[in-house]
């Protein structure tokens, strides 16, 4: 299995329009993404000079309901 590695927040937002999702949305401490479809939000932290980090993209890929692999492939 693939290892995660922190990833800057521009680097997640590529890889989740690239499965549909729209955005990012500012509002409230988050960005969001949407996806037009089904109405699925995933909140994104975007912080100056910080990665996002692995623990946080696992917690994107459970809400995705996508495997590391497929992930790691976008």
């Amino acid at each position: 299995m693939s290892r995660l590695t922190p990833l800057k927040a521009g680097e997640v937002i590529r890889k989740i329009h690239r499965l549909g999702f729209l955005g990012p949305i500012p509002g409230g401490r988050h960005m969001r993404m949407i996806r037009p479809d089904s109405g699925q939000i995933v909140p994104i932290p975007m912080h100056k000079g910080k990665d996002v980090s692995v623990g946080v993209i696992t917690e994107i890929i459970k809400l995705l309901q996508i495997s590391r692999e497929e992930w790691i492939e976008l």
